[in-house]
């Protein structure tokens, strides 16, 4: 059995964002704006993914 994953796309510009949210958008692994990862979905990546929800997309992938 697979973990599940996430698909994950910045949508908007992190001018203006402050230091934590910076770093967690880096922790993700997102550069620029339309920049996709996949991460896993664990509780974690869930959480990190709550604290961006303004900049970003999330699908199931």
């Amino acid at each position: 059995m697979s973990a599940a994953t996430l698909k994950v796309t910045q949508r908007k510009s992190k001018n203006g964002s402050d230091k934590s949210q910076l770093d967690t958008l880096r922790s993700i692994g997102l550069r620029r704006i339309g920049h996709t990862v996949e991460v896993s979905d664990t509780p974690q990546m869930r959480g990190m993914l709550h604290k961006v929800r303004h900049l970003v997309e999330v699908d199931e992938a």
